[in-house]
């Protein structure tokens, strides 16, 4: 995060309860749009939390299947002394003949989906989108040990209560980026673009998210090849239904207890056994 840049504001408001009525300061997290301009076409307009706009730009083009490597990138510019909420992304010649169709498009299938069947979005993703293996696995107790190490790293949210995180860990568990955003799809964006800037995107063995998991971030997931996705809420009946395709682990936390995993059981085990 861009410590230049202002990541929330500050208001005065009233708080209610029963018996009481006190005044005080509270911060909000800041949502802005950030115009993504490709080959000098607007190509998409995010709301976001102001900051890490390179690696967001670099992560959204990765999901969005613009880019495979960091190699097919000329330039991502983005000059926050001229326009704080535009950046500038830039093709090589192979590449952008590659996705030319995807260019005139300006925009994936989650964002163009409106109307069209959702069976015929799942098969049209799966048709870009690489299923896997079953050789990575993480036991029930390691579950739990993540979402701990994930709630003690949201720096915004336990200020202002308005962002979602995304954490990314490796194989050995350890947290190797995160990201916190207005929008969970920002987040992730953010997280995985970063590393996949300084080539190591294939550390990555799992994600924790904030939110539900929704379509594109079974889209944005998979295209980063993170087999393993944990959640803080259930995901849509969407994303299953890709996740199964994909053969991709969802674990979500269960309100009673312990979680549940939607689908790809078979990477959870139990730590006794």
């Amino acid at each position: 995060m861009d410590i230049n840049r202002k990541i929330y504001q500050t208001y005065h408001l009233v708080r209610y309860k029963e018996n009481s009525i006190n005044r005080y300061a509270q911060d909000f997290i800041i949502e802005e749009p950030l115009h993504i301009i490709v080959e000098d076409r607007p190509y998409s307009v995010v709301m976001r939390t102001p900051g890490d706009e390179i690696a967001h730009a670099a992560g959204f083009c990765l999901s969005e299947g613009l880019v495979e490597s960091p190699k097919d990138i000329v330039s991502i510019t983005f000059r926050s002394d001229i326009d704080e909420n535009s950046i500038t992304v830039r093709l090589t010649d192979k590449r952008k003949k590659m996705v030319s169709e995807l260019l005139e498009r300006h925009g994936s299938f989650s964002k163009a989906s409106c109307g069209r069947c959702g069976r015929e979005m799942i098969e049209d993703l799966t048709n870009n989108l690489k299923s896997f293996n079953e050789e990575s696995e993480i036991t029930y107790q390691q579950v739990l040990e993540c979402v701990e190490k994930f709630f003690q790293h949201q720096e915004y949210y336990t200020r202002t209560r308005g962002t979602h995180a995304v954490m990314l860990f490796d194989a050995r568990l350890n947290i190797i980026v995160k990201a916190e955003d207005v929008g969970r799809h920002n987040a992730m964006d953010k997280s995985i673009g970063s590393l996949f800037l300084g080539n190591r995107i294939s550390d990555v063995y799992l994600a924790v998210i904030s939110s539900r998991i929704s379509l594109e971030l079974i889209q944005k997931a998979a295209r980063a090849a993170i087999p393993i996705l944990i959640s803080i809420a259930n995901p849509t009946s969407m994303a299953v239904e890709l996740g199964l395709k994909l053969n991709m682990t969802l674990i979500c936390l269960d309100k009673k207890s312990g979680f549940i995993v939607p689908c790809g059981e078979k990477r959870v085990r139990s730590s006794s056994i």
